[in-house]
């Protein structure tokens, strides 16, 4: 696996794919653009956070090139404290370990090439099967807001989850494993 840059004329359709029902849309960006997912909207809310958060949009791929996943990351450089954001991986894919792999090379690029001491990520209380994936990788809890956001009258928390440079342990050797 590996990242590398979004290129939204190659890679914008595997997004719009996978993000494919309302609940999973509303999971994956809280409603920042309407549903469903559009080019345009898309587009937009990369450049404002870009503009904003210095947030930088990639992708994962397979050796072959197949896109399996996708996220944004920013830096702050007054704390450096990385932040992940908008992560999505295939539908197909999910539950085999392709987020993980993802997540550990987006790490690696935080650690090593931004210079961030810690990386977090704010998951939904709702969404269980991604905070179990973060927590597998090392992210640990710092805080909860209850009723972050209303999902169709439900009141979903927000957990904000912390992984520290110090904390991870035998580095990143198992990024490249088979699945």
């Amino acid at each position: 696996m590996r990242i590398r840059p979004y290129i939204e004329s190659k890679d914008f359709e595997h997004v719009e794919q996978w993000i494919d029902t309302e609940k999973i849309h509303a999971l994956w960006c809280a409603g920042l653009i309407p549903y469903p997912v559009t080019r345009q909207n898309l587009r937009i809310l990369l450049e404002k956070n870009a503009e904003d958060w210095t947030d930088s949009a990639y992708v994962a791929t397979e050796d072959d090139g197949s896109v399996t996943g996708f996220f944004c990351y920013s830096v702050n450089t007054e704390n450096n404290e990385g932040f992940l954001k908008l992560v999505v991986v295939d539908p197909a894919k999910r539950g085999r370990g392709y987020g993980k792999r993802m997540l550990k090379l987006a790490l690696q690029y935080a650690f090593d090439l931004t210079g961030a001491e810690q990386v977090q990520i704010n998951v939904f209380t709702e969404n269980s099967a991604a905070r179990s994936c973060y927590e597998k990788i090392g992210f640990k809890e710092r805080s909860l807001t209850e009723h972050a956001f209303c999902y169709r009258g439900e009141f979903w928390g927000r957990y904000n989850l912390v992984i520290k440079r110090k904390d991870v342990k035998g580095g990143f050797d198992e990024i490249h494993p088979s699945v």
